[in-house]
């Protein structure tokens, strides 16, 4: 029987890349990208994940132009108004991971909305990374750490762990990066430190649900040891 990966993380990574391929401002990728998000989710359901982790905006993202900025929180919006129905219908709770305060009004509205509505859902849970940053995290891990009272002595990796975003989510059993580039780029760092990694030259926008099922039958393959070794 193939090994399912019980939770995947993306890095939804290329889609100004694949506008310019095509003579097309990087906003209109940004909307293809956004377009290819629901079949993803709606196949990974299907076989069985149980967490689908989409890298959607980092923090670092923020060095961006503003014009590019707003076309993708427009996006964001408009995404939660065409496909939050039908996310809810498919019975996938939403969750974000990240500092979502620091978003313009309307987005950050829209975010809470669309997270109170499927909230009481059991299915897939897929998690949004917005405004996201793997370093930013630990470090508001650990200040929530010392706020709480807690002595260094006393700090330990599941204390950071349950301080975290993730806190009642397992850590990703794989990692996928399409794009191109082979770097995670401050996406989960602490929760990936054991992820078997997955690397595609395919463009977000082009990463159906063909090349996702390459991705999981490479990790199905793989032997997972977290720091044994093979008896």
């Amino acid at each position: 029987m193939k090994k399912i990966a019980e939770h995947v993380a993306i890095i939804m990574d290329g889609n100004g890349r694949w506008a310019k391929k095509r003579n097309m401002p990087r906003s209109y990728g940004h909307k293809v990208g956004s377009e290819n998000v629901i079949s993803i989710v709606k196949y990974a359901d299907k076989i069985g994940i149980k967490y689908l982790t989409l890298y959607a905006f980092s923090t670092e993202n923020r060095k961006r132009s503003k014009k590019e900025i707003d076309y993708i929180m427009m996006l964001l919006v408009k995404f939660i108004d065409e496909k939050i129905d039908e996310l809810f219908s498919e019975n996938v709770k939403l969750r974000i991971l990240g500092d979502i305060s620091v978003l313009p009004q309307k987005t950050m509205e829209k975010v809470i909305y669309a997270v109170n509505k499927t909230e009481k859902n059991n299915g897939l849970i897929l998690n949004i990374a917005l405004n996201y940053g793997g370093r930013d995290e630990i470090v508001r891990s650990i200040k929530k750490i010392i706020s709480s009272g807690y002595s260094a002595d006393e700090i330990t990796e599941k204390l950071i762990s349950d301080n975290l975003y993730t806190k009642d989510i397992p850590d990703p059993d794989l990692l996928i990066r399409p794009g191109g580039e082979k770097r995670i780029s401050n996406f989960l760092i602490y929760q990936s430190a054991y992820s078997e990694l997955y690397f595609s030259d395919v463009l977000w926008p082009d990463f159906d649900t063909f090349e996702f099922s390459r991705a999981l039958d490479e990790y199905s393959r793989r032997k997972r040891r977290f720091g044994g070794i093979d008896e």
